[in-house]
C-alpha cells in the first residue's frame, strides 16, 4: 500500500493525530495525485465547484502608514513591499483619501506599514480616523497589525475594522534571523488572545518557504492556528519570493512542497476557505504553484495567470468563477460589496 493510500485510510478512519498528517510532507511527487483526490473531494463537498478570483485594482489600494520606513528590515522583504503601497503617514490625510476613495466607487483598503522593533505596526493613532470612515462609508478595512498591544486591539474593535490579517510563524530561527525579532514565540499567542478577546475577525497568513526557501515549521504554524481556537473562516497562504539583495541566500520554494502544506491545511480545516495570496514567485513557476494549489484545495486566488485559468477549465469542466475587486482576505458576508465581472478585470487578466 502506498503512503498516500495509507494516509487516506487513516484520514477516512477519522484519525486526527498530527503525526499522521505530517506524513504528507514525505510523499513523493508521483504520489501526490492520490493526495489530491482527497483534497479535491473535501473541497467540492464543502465549497462546490467555485473558485473566487480577487483583483484588488485601484478600488482596493494598499496603504502604508509608515511610508517606506520599517524598523525590522526583514531579510525576505527589506522594505521592498512597502514601496508598492501608497504612503500615507498622517491621520487627516488617510481620512481624506479613504472618503475620496469611497466617493469614486472604492471597495476598501488594506491599512498596513512597516514594523516597530517589537513587531507591531503603529496603527493606534490612525484608528479614530478609521472609526470615522467606517461610520460614514461601506469601505471594507483590512489591517495588518503585527504583534499588537491591548490598547490597539481594543481600538481596532471600537473602529469596527473588518479584517485583521495576522502573519503567523512558529519557526524561532525565522523569527530571529529573518524577521530580526528578539521575542519568544509565545508573543504570537498573546497577540492572538487579545484579538480573540475583542472579537476581531482574524485572518491568519502563513508564508511558505521563509526558512531560506525550504519547508521547516509551516505545519507548526497550522497546528498553532488549530490549538489556539482561532476558528478562522479563511486562511491565506503566501509564498516566499527569494530577494535579490539579501545577504542571506534563499532558494526558490518547490511548488510540490507548497501544495503539500496546502493539502495538510485543507485536511485539518475542511470547512475553512483557503486563499493563495498575491505574494508568490512570478514567471513560469507562478503557474505551477497555482495549478498545484488548486489541486490541493484552495477556494480563493489573487491575480491568477491566464494559463492557470485555461488549464482549470480542462482540469474541472464544472468549475465556476466569481470575481471580486478586492484583496483576497475579505469576509464572505461582505463579498457583495466587492463583486465584479469578467469585463471589469479583463485588463488585469487576459481571460
Amino acid at each position: 500500500m502506498t503512503k498516500a493510500k495509507l494516509l487516506k485510510k487513516k484520514i477516512l478512519s477519522q484519525s486526527k493525530e498530527w503525526e499522521v498528517f505530517s506524513t504528507i510532507l514525505n510523499l513523493e511527487s508521483e504520489q501526490l495525485d492520490e493526495l489530491f483526490d482527497i483534497t479535491q473531494e473535501i473541497t467540492r463537498e464543502n465549497f462546490n465547484n467555485v473558485l473566487k478570483i480577487y483583483i484588488p485594482t485601484k478600488r482596493f489600494p494598499a496603504i502604508s502608514i509608515t511610508g517606506n520606513e520599517c524598523k525590522l528590515e526583514c531579510e525576505h522583504c527589506n522594505k521592498k513591499y512597502l514601496k508598492g503601497m501608497k504612503p500615507i503617514v498622517r491621520a487627516k490625510e488617510l481620512e481624506r483619501f479613504l472618503l475620496d476613495l469611497y466617493k469614486k466607487g472604492g471597495v476598501g483598503a488594506l491599512i498596513s506599514g512597516g514594523s516597530m522593533e517589537n513587531g507591531s505596526v503603529p496603527l493606534l493613532k490612525f484608528l479614530d480616523t478609521i472609526k470615522k470612515v467606517k461610520k460614514e462609508t461601506r469601505l471594507i478595512i483590512n489591517t495588518h497589525t503585527g504583534l499588537l498591544n491591548e490598547a490597539t486591539a481594543k481600538k481596532l474593535a471600537d473602529a469596527k475594522v473588518d479584517i485583521v490579517s495576522f502573519d503567523i510563524n512558529m519557526d524561532k530561527e525565522v523569527v530571529r534571523n529573518i524577521y530580526h525579532l528578539d521575542i519568544e514565540l509565545n508573543e504570537y499567542k498573546r497577540a492572538i488572545n487579545l484579538l480573540k478577546k475583542y472579537k476581531l475577525n482574524i485572518v491568519p497568513h502563513i508564508c511558505i518557504g521563509l526558512h531560506y526557501g525550504k519547508l521547516h515549521k509551516e505545519l507548526d504554524s497550522i497546528r498553532f492556528i488549530k490549538e489556539t481556537n482561532i476558528n478562522p473562516s479563511l486562511i491565506v497562504i503566501i509564498v516566499l519570493i527569494p530577494p535579490k539583495d539579501s545577504k542571506i541566500k534563499f532558494e526558490l520554494p518547490i511548488p510540490e512542497d507548497i501544495a503539500k502544506v496546502i493539502s495538510f491545511l485543507r485536511i485539518v480545516f475542511p470547512m475553512t476557505e483557503i486563499s493563495l495570496g498575491c505574494m508568490r514567485p512570478r514567471g513560469k513557476i507562478k503557474t505551477d504553484i497555482e495549478k498545484l494549489a488548486i489541486k490541493a484545495g484552495i477556494t480563493r486566488i489573487e491575480i491568477p495567470s491566464r494559463e492557470t485559468l485555461i488549464w482549470l477549465k480542462e482540469f474541472n469542466s464544472k468549475i465556476q468563477y466569481k470575481y471580486f475587486s478586492a484583496c483576497c482576505a475579505i469576509p464572505e458576508k461582505l463579498e457583495k460589496i466587492a463583486e465584479s465581472n469578467k469585463l471589469d478585470i479583463k485588463r488585469y487578466i487576459k481571460i
